[in-house]
This record gives structure tokens, sequence and C-alpha cells, in this order.
């Protein structure tokens, strides 16, 4: 005679299952988080690498901020024939690896914000709107050049490289690093905060890519000539 559960013993194996599922999601989730870590720092070092080949044709120099018009690009658009990855009928919105996976808006197309820090005026920052020698940084393997941006109500999402706030993309003074409590639309925080973890991951102009906790990102991370 087959005997089949009780009642009692299927409760048991329902608490069990719930028990190691509770157990499982938080470590999937995790794993899961970090696999799009990896891939946002592999998109920088492929950036990275990009921007090393266009300043090789381009005399050294190094696009600084996000401003176009006229005949002037973003950077973004100017690595593009750079990359491993070809962009389809010269569109870079169709580069992934210009997206970081943990972005959480899937429209954002400019997942990055790039070091425009100038010495303009009496605060000792500025916008540095031209494009500038690599020579000129003293400690590029101090010095960040990109950086995971920010997401927020006071954050533009960019579906265009023509889109006005595109010159938004770029951290030129105190109040744009990640440490920033300001949530204005010009002055506010553009560094992500938290993107990955308690940080954000950072290119540095010798083109290496490394994992930065927020209250370690100071100003001297973004000045060439200090």
């Amino acid at each position: 005679m087959q005997r089949g559960f009780t009642l009692i013993e299927l409760l048991v194996v329902i608490a069990i299952m719930a028990l190691l599922m509770g157990m499982l999601f938080p470590v999937l989730r995790k794993t899961k988080e970090q696999g799009k870590n990896v891939v946002c720092r592999n998109n920088l070092r492929q950036i990275g690498l990009a921007a090393n080949f266009y300043a090789g044709d381009n005399g050294l120099f190094i696009p600084r901020s996000a401003e176009w018009g006229g005949d002037i690009k973003p950077w973004f658009q100017l690595f593009m024939p750079y990359l491993a990855q070809k962009a389809i009928n010269d569109d870079y919105r169709t580069v992934k690896i210009f997206r970081c996976p943990s972005y959480p808006d899937k429209e954002q197309t400019v997942c990055f914000v790039v070091n425009g820090w100038g010495n303009e005026n009496n605060n000792g920052w500025g916008m540095q709107r031209t494009p500038t020698k690599l020579t000129d940084c003293r400690r590029p393997g101090e010095t960040i050049y990109l950086a995971d941006n920010e997401d927020g109500p006071w954050r533009t999402i960019i579906k265009n490289a023509t889109d006005r706030d595109v010159t938004r993309c770029d951290v030129f003074r105190p109040s744009h690093l990640p440490d920033s409590d300001s949530q204005g639309i010009t002055e506010g925080r553009r560094v992500a905060r938290a993107r990955h973890k308690t940080g954000c991951n950072c290119l540095y102009l010798d083109w290496h890519v490394e994992w930065m906790a927020t209250a370690d990102v100071t100003t001297e991370m973004w000045t060439f000539d200090d």
C-alpha cells in the first residue's frame, strides 16, 4: 500500500524550500550585481583603449568636455572609430560599451561623465572646454578621466548626442563629486554615489580602471596640473 505525504510533512517541505530560497535569492542578487560591475569596468577599459588610440592620432590631445555643436563632438562620438564594437549607421546609441548595465534607467545613453575640470577662476576650478594634451597631466595614474554617471530626478536622461543636456555630463566643480548632497541641475552631483556598492567605477588617464569608494573621491583626482 502506497503512502502519500501527510499535510504536516508537506508543510515542512514547503517551509524548508522557502527557507532555502530566502537564503539563495540574496546570493543570486549579489552575483548578478557583481556581474554588472565586471561588465561596467570592462566597458571603461575598452573606452580607455579607444581614448589612447584617439590621442595617438590627435597629437596626444583628448576631449575634456561633453559639449557639442558645429564641428565639435562629445567624447563618446570621437572615440567610436577606435572601439572594438562598431556603431550601426554611425549611431553611438548602438554601442553597448557606452552603457553601464547597472544604470537604473535603460533609456540613458550616456552612462559615464567626463573630466572637464579646469582652473579658470579663483576657486581653483572651472570648466575646461578645449582638448588637453595628455602630457599636461602630471599624475595620470591618479587622475580620473571618466566615472559612473549619477541617476536622480535632477539628472537628465540623454537620448541623443544633440540633446542639450549632454553638456551636463562633465565634471568641473566640487558639487559634482559623489560626496556632494547638491541636487541642482547645474551644480548637482554628477558622479554616482552608490552605483556599485558604496562607490563608482573610474577610468584614469593611464587607462587603468578602478572602483573608488565615495568618501575617497577628492578634487585632486580631477585636476590635471596639481
